[in-house]
């Protein structure tokens, strides 16, 4: 049985109520959450104190926690895992920006983003209410956002994930960051 196969049957099993199948869930998708965990960490500051294993346990409890998620598929569950990873960064930047900024409000651009330089904490909170406001809009725009910017998929990854194809993707991802970059504008 394949990894994809075994991710899809313990889904399976943990919407059906059998508990212990999330800790069976975890030594199988472990791996791949780690390496979304460091392609998004390797983006921020190198002083910061969240680690990618830290990243991943702690978005794994979000997924787990609770009653039943209603994964109904593999790239539903890594989906959200990409959001609870993006939930717990930009609640960090949150508490950050509050302690060090007072809460300020900031002009930004996605200049930010683009090239691969991390945006200061107010910058992914502005991202963040951004997102909120394009998930009313677009939600598949979103989630492609979530997955790429968030989570450090490919375009490939995040066709796959969504079950899309990958000029699906580019035609989402060029929208997006257009659309984003008009709102963060505006600010």
């Amino acid at each position: 049985m394949s990894d994809s196969d075994t991710v899809t049957r313990l889904l399976d099993e943990i919407s059906g109520g059998r508990r212990e199948a999330s800790d069976e869930l975890l030594p199988v998708v472990y791996g791949e959450l780690r390496r979304l965990a460091h392609a998004r960490m390797a983006r921020l500051k190198p002083n910061q104190t969240l680690q990618p294993t830290e990243l991943v346990h702690e978005a794994y409890l979000r997924l787990v926690q609770g009653g039943d998620p209603g994964w109904d598929s593999r790239g539903h569950f890594f989906a959200a895992a990409a959001e609870a990873m993006r939930r717990i960064i930009v609640d960090r930047a949150r508490r950050a920006a509050s302690l060090k900024r007072g809460g300020d409000r900031v002009r930004i651009t996605l200049s930010a983003v683009r090239g691969g330089v991390e945006p200061r904490p107010e910058e992914l909170v502005a991202i963040d209410v951004a997102l909120d406001r394009l998930q009313a809009q677009d939600p598949r725009m979103t989630e492609v956002v979530k997955l790429r910017f968030f989570a450090g998929l490919t375009q490939d990854e995040t066709a796959l994930a969504m079950g899309i194809s990958r000029r699906t993707v580019n035609r989402l991802s060029m929208a997006a960051r257009a659309w984003l970059t008009r709102e963060l504008d505006q600010r």
